[in-house]
């Protein structure tokens, strides 16, 4: 459906070996133009950009597991799709083959009867420098310390986001991650990989894979959820921090609004069908 795009690759962060293997991440920047029928339906012939992060595991230069953060959202929105209309037949799509959602209640910010955890995990780590960004991450995103932003992203800095956001400065940094938190109020924010590289510009870029889980219960980032769900949600994405003289000068991240517009589309759907259950 979309033969003449093209992936312009911006860099790769990476660790590995070649006798333990690599683990690599990949920031893509795609173009292109949807001129053939599939899952966006008939051809619209409109352009689109749209960035994309891949992180790999390979060996003998074979990729045998891979995690994609695609973002859907800005491709369909550019395409002048109906964004519920695309993301219900995704969602009708799971509720026919019964993967239903499963709301678990709490998450990780309430352990059973214990508090929150008050230090990250860095056994993930693999430098200083790792250990220094989980340590930030843990604040900022579980501790909601967001004056810490100031203190370790340069005042210059640099964010690249979802939907081809392009935004400078601390306080457009501070409104990202706040409207985040505004969308998923009770979410966990967890770093399950990350690695880094010196890079020619100077400095380091670091990369993170990470994923927050939470309820939608507020407005915020997510402009096309509407009004609060209620509905359990989880958010994979991925972030890629350029750090010159301890301070980040860019950020690019990505995740996908359409999948988490998915899943609450879903647990409506079996929200509806245990209605009719239950009058039947």
């Amino acid at each position: 459906m979309l033969p003449e795009r093209r992936g312009m690759a911006t860099h790769v962060i990476w660790n590995g070996n070649e006798d333990d293997g690599f683990y690599t991440s990949h920031l893509v920047t795609g173009t292109g133009r949807h001129s053939q029928p599939g899952i966006y339906g008939k051809p619209t012939g409109r352009t689109f950009v749209a960035r994309t992060i891949a992180d790999c595991m390979i060996y003998e230069n074979m990729i045998y597991r891979e995690w994609l953060v695609v973002d859907s959202m800005a491709q369909v929105k550019q395409l002048g799709l109906d964004v519920h209309a695309y993301a219900n037949n995704l969602a009708e799509a799971y509720f026919k083959k019964g993967l239903l959602a499963v709301d678990m209640g709490e998450n990780r910010r309430l352990i059973g009867q214990y508090h929150p955890e008050s230090k990250p995990d860095l056994s993930i780590a693999n430098s200083p420098l790792e250990e220094e960004v989980l340590g930030w991450l843990h604040e900022i995103h579980n501790k909601r310390m967001f004056g810490k932003i100031k203190d370790v992203y340069a005042p210059t800095v640099q964010y690249h986001g979802p939907l081809m956001k392009e935004l400078y400065g601390h306080g457009a940094v501070t409104h990202q991650v706040l409207g985040l938190y505004s969308s998923v109020p009770n979410g966990f924010f967890m770093p399950q990989h990350v690695c880094s590289q010196p890079c020619e510009e100077g400095g380091t870029k670091v990369a993170v894979r990470w994923i927050i889980e939470g309820h939608h219960l507020g407005w915020g980032v997510f402009e096309e959820l509407g009004a609060p769900s209620g509905k359990r949600v989880q958010v994979m994405g991925m972030s890629h921090y350029h750090i010159k003289n301890g301070k980040v000068v860019d950020e690019w991240t990505n995740y996908d609004e359409m999948s988490v517009l998915m899943q609450i589309k879903l647990a409506q759907m079996a929200d509806q069908d245990t209605a009719v259950l239950a009058t039947t």
